[in-house]
């Protein structure tokens, strides 16, 4: 962590009970950075943000005026496994820790259970330093190499 290291309080709920001005906030911040900062058109609502067991996390407030920092989710596999996705934090607050403040809220949620993700190839370092490791060779999704990855 920086010396720019920063604390944001982190907020989670289930799908459910998400206000709808929060998961537009939550939903902005990825589109700004998956889709505009990355010049990276592709369909970044999934269908999989409202499914019962989805669980998001996200650092800041719930809009105005304090705005979102950051958000991941949490994801049930139909084999029982997690999914963690979806990690992101706004260019304006990046290099501080928030991103870590986020695995760390996600991880405790996840315990010691199996865990999955997809990371950017660039960032695998950062989740092996959560005990994530390759789980598969790396492949394109919609022109950025992701690695798939695992933490028994």
């Amino acid at each position: 962590m920086t010396s720019d290291a920063v604390t944001a309080t982190v907020h989670r709920s289930w799908a459910a009970d998400l206000l709808p001005a929060t998961l537009y906030e939550l939903l902005r911040v990825r589109v700004d950075v998956f889709v505009v900062e990355q010049a990276c058109p592709y369909a970044e609502l999934d269908g999989r943000d409202l499914e019962d067991g989805a669980r998001h996390f996200w650092l800041g407030g719930n809009g105005h005026p304090e705005p979102v920092l950051g958000t991941v989710r949490v994801l049930r596999e139909p084999g029982g496994e997690f999914r963690i996705g979806r990690l992101c934090t706004a260019r304006t607050v990046r290099g501080r820790g928030l991103g870590r403040q986020l695995m760390e809220a996600a991880l405790a949620e996840v315990g010691d259970r199996p865990c999955v993700l997809d990371a950017q190839e660039h960032l695998a370092g950062f989740y092996r330093e959560f005990g994530f490791s390759a789980a598969g060779d790396t492949y394109d999704w919609d022109g950025v190499t992701h690695l798939p990855m695992r933490r028994a």
